[in-house]
């Protein structure tokens, strides 16, 4: 191939990465329209109540959790995330926050299920208010959003569950802001929380 059509192509690359990332935010912005935030003020409330919080998502969705987990503890709060190794029981007075798309992931069902039993409160994002996890939960989030399986791409033109995904990060730090406007505390004293030992 030449190298001038090289180039085009290469312009053509780029402009499409663009489009893209235009599509995705379109999406999110959409996504957030449809969405009901009056069970965030009950969210909000188990949270700052909760003796500790206990976060577990599968797949990219736990990368996501993984990520508001490291916020929260940014904000003074005592989290945890579901399998490490340090992980302690979770009991009454507690908080598990719960990621599936379908609802159904069934660890993370059988999480829910555990801090119920010992009377802990689950707050769960789903797609599917239908779900097991979604009628287990305490608090439900329903994210409209395309599960994994959902190829007709009337929700998102996006591969699988990346709507999904991208926005339990976006809805995590969205939650993280206002906890951060109540908790009042300075960024600088945020910082001194951060990991020193990269």
């Amino acid at each position: 191939m030449r190298m001038d059509l090289i180039d085009q192509k290469s312009e053509a690359i780029a402009k499409d990465i663009q489009n893209n990332l235009t599509q995705i935010l379109q999406e999110h912005t959409a996504l957030s329209q449809k969405m009901d935030f009056s069970p965030f003020i009950k969210l909000i409330n188990d949270i700052i109540k909760a003796d500790a919080i206990f976060l577990i998502a599968s797949g990219r969705s736990g990368f996501a959790m993984r990520a508001i987990a490291m916020r929260l503890m940014h904000l003074g709060f005592q989290v945890y995330f579901v399998g490490e190794t340090i992980t302690p029981a979770i009991k009454a007075g507690d908080v598990l926050w719960a990621a599936s798309g379908s609802g159904t992931t069934g660890t993370i069902v059988k999480a829910a299920e555990k801090a119920k039993q010992v009377g802990a409160k689950v707050i769960a994002f789903t797609t599917n208010e239908a779900s097991t996890l979604a009628r287990l939960a305490n608090t439900h989030i329903l994210v409209p959003a395309a599960e994994k399986q959902d190829h007709g791409g009337s929700k998102s033109m996006q591969y699988a569950g990346s709507l999904f995904e991208q926005a339990v990060l976006l809805i995590g730090d969205a939650i993280f802001m206002e906890l951060w406007k109540i908790n009042g505390t300075p960024a600088e004293e945020l910082w001194k929380r951060h990991a020193n030992m990269e």
